[in-house]
């Protein structure tokens, strides 16, 4: 069983304060960083004791960084994410796990909302649908076939992966107090509910299906500000339709991207 690791950091058990997630922050940003270390050295064991063959996770928070390669398991390779989103995924994997993750800008009680980027981006649709980085992450693993097994991160995380997603194993670690401060389970339960939430998602390979919205898509994009959408008044694929709305038109999820 082979199974791809999607780490981000806001979902992460244990940081409950925007600080912990901002590289800016040293002494804040290097407790989220330890955090992180341990959570995925966590999920790489529980998915090793579980029949997982290979594993490979990919550091995603701001382009990566926050994993020190000397400090984690072994039986795991390591990436991150810049130019791809995810690198390495192709359709020999089995599962995707989001580990870490926070749910979609404008959610209420939502530990850290945002899409992609809280200081751009407003609201984000697929053919229509409203969606977060969840809906977005696991259509571009649909492309490949492979399914997202597992989410994890705070309580508005869950509802939306179970609303988006379907059948998926969601832990709660965490439970948010308005958008920057969250309320947390002690490591050691956070992490024994995750353990189990990935038992119960290796038990659902070759069961679920991939999520794969309909083909060719329409990506609709609005900003915070007028100003965002300037800058895609002559990109040739690219609509705009109001002030701040971009729509594009793609035939695959390997295009995701806005450029």
């Amino acid at each position: 069983m082979k199974i791809y690791v999607f780490a981000d950091m806001e979902g992460i058990s244990g940081i409950r304060i925007m600080e912990q997630v901002q590289k800016g922050n040293t002494a804040d940003y290097a407790v989220g960083c330890k955090l992180m270390i341990s959570e995925v050295n966590e999920v790489v064991k529980a998915l090793c004791d579980y029949g997982a063959k290979e594993v490979v996770v990919c550091d995603t928070h701001g382009g990566g960084g926050q994993i020190e390669v000397s400090q984690m398991d072994s039986r795991a390779t390591y990436e991150i994410s810049r130019s791809q989103l995810m690198p390495s995924l192709d359709d020999t994997f089995d599962g995707v796990i989001l580990l870490g993750h926070h749910c979609k800008a404008g959610t209420r009680n939502g530990f850290l909302d945002h899409t992609m980027t809280s200081l751009a981006w407003h609201r984000f649709k697929i053919n229509g649908e409203e969606m977060g980085e969840i809906g977005l992450e696991a259509a571009y693993a649909g492309h490949f076939n492979v399914p997202v097994l597992v989410v994890t991160g705070d309580e508005a995380t869950a509802v939306e992966a179970k609303e988006t997603l379907g059948t998926v194993e969601c832990a709660v670690v965490k439970y948010a107090m308005g958008r920057n401060q969250a309320r947390c389970l002690s490591l050691p339960v956070a992490h024994a509910r995750i353990r189990e939430a990935i038992k119960n998602g290796l038990s659902l390979v070759g069961k679920i299906r991939p999520f794969k919205p309909q083909l060719p898509a329409t990506l609709e994009l609005t900003f915070n500000r007028s100003d965002y959408a300037d800058y895609f008044d002559d990109k040739k694929d690219v609509e705009r339709i109001d002030a701040r709305t971009i729509v594009k038109k793609i035939d695959s999820f390997l295009d995701y991207k806005f450029r």
